[in-house]
């Protein structure tokens, strides 16, 4: 763990206590699950109070850079996508971004995740895709047609093989969550509306094929036809 706290490091004790901390992660070459000294400790070693130290778990906690639970030791955290939406949800409000640049770069990533998917796919990977999309078409609602359009693209991620691709399409399910009711509200017709659920399909037995240019082809369909008649 490095040394005490200079005050000509620049930024509060809270930030530079947090950097502290992730830096013996770091250089401690700790894992996530793995546990870490207690607030006492390392306002201790640094230097700092533990109403600090308090601060300063708690801004990694809600970074989720580590876990904090009652009655047990921090753990060093797992990536998770949800911190992403959350920036991203703020940036779409605060018109800092626009849901069609977010949209833009979400098609990119979809298009490879799709194409990766189709050739790393598992069994169980291609079950969870087309039990997604079966789901959509069965769905009552749009909720519940939204709900499984969420967990269709997470489980084409996850099946991709990259762990960054999936916490990145995770990021993008607040915005889902409002873009495809306002997306199906444009699908006028019953024709219309089914043709964006057999898209789903389409996609799901092309990864199911393992079919990677069909399976890209079919998700530049998807965004060109029905994510882009609202943008």
């Amino acid at each position: 763990m490095k040394g005490v706290i200079r005050l000509d490091e620049g930024g509060s004790l809270v930030d530079l206590a947090v950097r502290r901390v992730r830096e013996h992660i770091r250089t401690a070459d700790l894992k996530v699950g793995d546990t870490l000294p207690g607030e006492g400790q390392f306002a201790t070693d640094i230097g700092v109070s533990r109403a600090v130290m308090r601060e300063a778990f708690g801004a990694l906690a809600a970074l989720r850079l580590i876990d904090v639970a009652n009655g047990r030791r921090a753990r060093v955290g797992a990536i998770d996508g949800s911190v992403i939406g959350t920036s991203l949800d703020h940036a779409v409000a605060t018109d800092q971004v626009s849901v069609s640049e977010v949209w833009d770069v979400r098609r990119t990533l979809e298009l490879r995740t799709a194409e990766l998917a189709a050739l790393n796919r598992t069994d169980a990977d291609a079950a969870e895709i087309t039990a997604a999309a079966d789901a959509m078409r069965a769905a009552r609602d749009i909720d519940e047609i939204t709900r499984n359009d969420i967990i269709f693209h997470q489980a084409i991620a996850r099946a991709s093989g990259n762990v960054l691709f999936l916490q990145i399409i995770r990021s993008f399910a607040p915005l889902m969550t409002v873009a495809v009711p306002v997306a199906w509200q444009t699908r006028k017709t019953p024709q219309a509306r089914d043709e964006v659920l057999r898209r789903h399909i389409q996609i799901a037995q092309a990864i199911s094929d393992r079919d990677g240019g069909s399976a890209s082809t079919l998700m530049i369909d998807h965004f060109d036809v029905s994510i882009g008649s609202v943008l």
